[in-house]
C-alpha cells in the first residue's frame, strides 16, 4: 500500500508504515527563499520607487516661444509632404534674412526601420534636409522671391555632426542667410541644429 506525505507544493507518494504503526502525515523541507534589497522592519512600509521628475516641472524645460508658422502654414510655402516634411514650426522669422525652426524627432519615423533597427539614429542627409527646409522658409519669402518662385537645394558645405540625433530628441535650427545674388538667383545660408542646448549640426547651404 501507498501513504500519501504532504510538502507545500504537492502531495508525495511513500511506501506505507506497518499496520501496527499509527497512520502519519509527513512534509518535505520548505525551500528557503532569500529576498534581495535591504532587509525591512516590522510595520516597515516600501518606498515605491521614483524615477525622473513630475510632468509639470519638466514641462517647463520644453517651453517654446508661440509659433509664428505651424504645419498649415509651412505647407502653404513649401512644396514637402509627409514624409519628407521636415519641420514642424517656426519660432521667429525674418523674411528674406532668418528663422528659427523645430524638427522634433519621434520613434514612428520610416527612416528608423532601417537606420537602424536596433540603435536609431537620425540619418546625417536628413538632417541636412531639414534645415534646408527652414533655410528655404526664409528664401522663398519677399524680397528674395516672388510668388510662385522655387529654389533648389544647390549644395552644401562645411558641414559638421556633433552628436547622434535619436527618437525623443527636440532639434532647433536656426538659418541666416550669408549672401543673395539676385541676378543669378542664387541664395547662400548657414545655420546650426541645437539639441538641449548644444550644437549638434552644423551646415553651410546653396540654393537657386
Amino acid at each position: 500500500m501507498l501513504s500519501l506525505a504532504a510538502s507545500s507544493s504537492a502531495f508525495l507518494v511513500s511506501p506505507s508504515l506497518p499496520s501496527s504503526s499509527p497512520a502519519r502525515l509527513t512534509t518535505s523541507a520548505r525551500p528557503s527563499l532569500r529576498l534581495a534589497g535591504p532587509r525591512m522592519q516590522a510595520g516597515e512600509a516600501e518606498a515605491p520607487k521614483v524615477i525622473g521628475a513630475d510632468a509639470e516641472a519638466l514641462s517647463q524645460g520644453f517651453q517654446h516661444p508661440p509659433a509664428v508658422l505651424m504645419d498649415g502654414d509651412i505647407r502653404k510655402i513649401l512644396p514637402h509632404r509627409y514624409p519628407f516634411l521636415l519641420v514642424d514650426k517656426v519660432l521667429k522669422l525674418v523674411p528674406g534674412e532668418m528663422a528659427v525652426g523645430v524638427k522634433c524627432i519621434t520613434a514612428n519615423e520610416p527612416q528608423f526601420t532601417g537606420h537602424f533597427p536596433d540603435r536609431p539614429i537620425m540619418p546625417g542627409v536628413m538632417q541636412i534636409e531639414a534645415m534646408a527646409q527652414l533655410g528655404g522658409i526664409v528664401a522663398l519669402q519677399p524680397p528674395l522671391a516672388e510668388p510662385g518662385q522655387d529654389f533648389l537645394f544647390g549644395g552644401v558645405d562645411n558641414v559638421k555632426w556633433r552628436k547622434p540625433l535619436v527618437p525623443g530628441d527636440v532639434l532647433v535650427m536656426e538659418m541666416h542667410v550669408t549672401n543673395y545674388k539676385k541676378k543669378f538667383g542664387i541664395c547662400k545660408m548657414s545655420g546650426k541644429g541645437y539639441v538641449d542646448g548644444k550644437v549638434a549640426v552644423e551646415v553651410a547651404a546653396s540654393a537657386g
